[in-house]
């Protein structure tokens, strides 16, 4: 198997609800990276918290590597969580690695860096493997946002 869509982490959403009451803070600029994935990893959407974090399961010693990348990968920043008609949705600045040497880039995994467990919020399918070469690697999320809640369905 290998990343076959974005998806959120069950269990991080779970705990933000449950009694565990993860504080996961969408909206702070401190709290939230994005690193880099290649497509060959197989992420289990329902797996437990334990697993479904950086550094953890599929996410352990399967990270991109290259010049302009630094493991842990970068701060998310500009974050909104917005509600409008019952969909939430949370966006954020797209991202960059300028004068980069990437390969076989397909997942882009937005984690807590601000929880001890570097808890997993969701992976994004960037659709198919890209690279560069002394370039720069943009991610440049949907206008709709990264991802929506429709809370009302």
């Amino acid at each position: 198997m290998a990343i076959n869509g974005s998806g959120l982490f069950v269990s991080t959403i779970i705990d933000i609800f449950d009694d565990t009451q993860l504080g996961v803070d969408l909206s702070s600029e401190t709290q939230l990276k994005a690193a880099l994935y290649p497509g060959t990893i197989t992420p289990n959407y329902d797996a437990a918290a334990a697993s479904a974090a950086y550094g953890a399961g599929v996410f352990s010693g399967t990270e991109i590597t290259g010049t302009g990348y630094t493991a842990g990968g970068v701060t998310v920043t500009s974050t909104t969580v917005t509600g409008s008609s019952g969909v939430l949705t949370f966006d954020a600045a797209d991202l960059s690695w300028a004068s980069s040497t990437l390969s076989g880039v397909r997942g882009v995994l937005i984690y807590a860096d601000g929880l001890a467990g570097k808890n997993a919020i969701i992976l994004v399918d960037l659709g198919a493997s890209y690279s560069t070469s002394n370039g720069t690697l943009a991610v440049t999320w949907a206008a709709g946002g990264i991802f929506t809640l429709d809370l009302v369905p």
